[in-house]
C-alpha cells in the first residue's frame, strides 16, 4: 500500500478509508427520494464527509465534468474533481496547499463542518490554464452522529468577466476622458500652451489605447483572439514602451529606466500583445513604487528565448502573492485587477510564454515574462 503524505499548510490531510466511503455512499444512494431531489438541482450538488471527500455526486455535477457513473467521483475533493491547478502542489491534495488559505470553497467547507452553515465566492486557477468563477454554498447536515456537508455550487465566471470588464473600462476610460475635457477646457483660455497640447496628446493616445486593451482583453477571454505574429526589434520595442508610460506619468517625480545593453534582438512575436503584457508589467510597478523611485526594465537571452524583466523596489504581502494572477483579484479594490491575470493569459495562451514573480522584503518585486525568440506555429 503507498502511504500519502499528509504534509499540509492549511485543511486536515486525513482522507476516509475506501470501505467508509463506499459505506457513506450507498447510504445517500439508498435514502429514499435524495438523490431524486439532488439530481433535480440544475447546479452541481456534492455531499461531503468530514474529511471533505465525495461521498455523493448529483446528476449536474457528472454532466458538468462529464462522468458516467457516481462513483468515478467517489473518494475525490472539490478541487480535485475540477481540476485546480492548486489541487496538486502537495500529494495530499485539495486545501493542503498555501494557496488553499485563500479559497473560498475549502473555507466554505471547513465552516460547515463546524456546524456553520457558510457561503463564499473563489476563483479557481485550472490546471488547463482556465479560471472559474464560483459562488458556493456549504451546510452541516447530521446523520447518524456523524456531519456531512452539503456542497453546492454555481458557475458565476461570466457575471464575474462581465461586472470586471465594465468595471475597469468606465473606471480607467473616465479618468482618462475626464483629464482630456479638463485638458480642452483649459485650452480653450490658454490656446498656444505647448504643455497642454503635448499633455491632451498624450492623454487622446491614452484613451484610445484603453479601448483597445478592453477590446484585446474581451477577445482572449472569449477565445477569439488570432495573434499577428511578425519580427521586432526588441530594444526599440521596449524603449517606445518606456516613453509612452513615462508621458503618461507626467510630472510625478517617478521615472522609468531602461537598462542600457549593447545587445540588441529580434525576435518573432504579435508585438500588439507583447506591449499589453509588458504595458501590465510596467502599470503595476509604477503603481506600486513611491515617488522618486525608479522601475526598473531590462531583458536577457539565450540562444532560444528571450525574458523581460519590470523590477520594483516595493516587496509584495504573501496573501497577495497567492492571487496575485487570480481574474478580478486586486489591490486597488472590488471589480479591479485584470492586469496581471490578462498577462499570464496573453503570455501563456497566446504567445507561448510564461510569466512569473520574484519578491524579497531587501530587493523588492520583479515580474519577468519569457518567450521564445522564434515564434513556434
Amino acid at each position: 500500500m503507498n502511504l500519502i503524505d499528509l504534509t499540509t499548510e492549511f485543511a486536515p490531510a486525513e482522507r476516509a478509508s475506501d470501505s467508509q466511503i463506499e459505506r457513506d455512499a450507498q447510504y445517500f444512494e439508498q435514502v429514499y427520494l435524495v438523490d431524486t431531489m439532488l439530481d433535480a438541482v440544475p447546479d452541481i450538488v456534492l455531499v461531503l464527509n468530514k474529511q471533505r471527500q465525495i461521498v455523493f455526486a448529483n446528476e449536474a455535477c457528472l454532466q458538468q465534468f462529464g462522468l458516467t457513473e457516481r462513483r468515478m467521483a467517489l473518494g475525490k475533493r472539490p478541487g480535485e474533481l475540477v481540476g485546480c491547478a492548486h489541487s496538486t502542489e502537495l500529494q495530499a491534495g485539495c486545501g493542503t496547499s498555501e494557496f488553499c488559505r485563500t479559497c473560498g470553497a475549502v473555507t466554505a467547507v471547513m465552516s460547515s463542518l463546524r456546524g456553520v452553515e457558510a457561503v463564499q465566492e473563489c476563483r479557481i486557477s485550472l490546471a488547463t490554464g482556465d479560471a472559474l468563477d464560483l459562488q458556493v454554498w456549504a451546510k452541516p447536515l447530521v446523520v447518524n452522529d456523524e456531519i456531512f456537508s452539503v456542497f453546492s455550487a454555481k458557475d458565476i465566471s461570466n457575471e464575474k468577466r462581465r461586472q470586471a470588464l465594465e468595471r475597469i473600462f468606465f473606471h480607467d476610460v473616465l479618468n482618462t476622458a475626464g483629464a482630456v475635457s479638463m485638458c480642452a477646457e483649459v485650452l480653450k483660455v490658454e490656446p498656444n500652451d505647448e504643455r497642454l497640447l503635448n499633455l491632451l496628446d498624450s492623454m487622446a493616445h491614452r484613451l484610445v489605447d484603453e479601448i483597445k486593451g478592453q477590446r484585446t482583453l474581451l477577445a482572449a477571454e472569449n477565445g477569439e483572439l488570432e495573434p499577428n505574429v511578425e519580427p521586432i526589434d526588441v530594444h526599440p520595442f521596449l524603449h517606445e514602451i518606456c516613453q509612452q508610460y513615462e508621458r503618461q506619468i507626467g510630472t510625478a517625480k517617478q521615472y522609468i529606466q531602461l537598462v542600457d545593453t549593447t545587445i540588441n534582438t529580434t525576435m518573432q512575436t504579435d508585438p500588439v500583445l507583447l506591449g499589453r503584457v509588458i504595458g501590465n508589467m510596467l502599470k503595476n510597478a509604477i503603481e506600486a513604487t513611491p515617488k522618486e523611485q525608479p522601475v526598473t526594465v531590462s531583458f536577457t537571452i539565450t540562444p532560444t528565448t528571450i525574458t523581460f524583466a519590470v523590477h520594483n523596489p516595493t516587496y509584495m504581502p504573501r496573501n497577495i502573492q497567492l492571487q496575485i494572477f487570480n481574474r478580478s483579484f486586486s489591490t486597488k479594490g472590488a471589480g479591479r485587477g485584470l492586469g496581471t491575470y490578462s498577462m499570464k493569459m496573453l503570455s501563456e495562451r497566446y504567445l507561448h510564454g510564461r510569466i512569473w514573480f520574484e519578491t524579497t522584503h531587501d530587493g523588492g518585486t520583479t515580474f519577468y515574462a519569457s518567450y521564445p525568440l522564434a515564434w513556434e506555429a
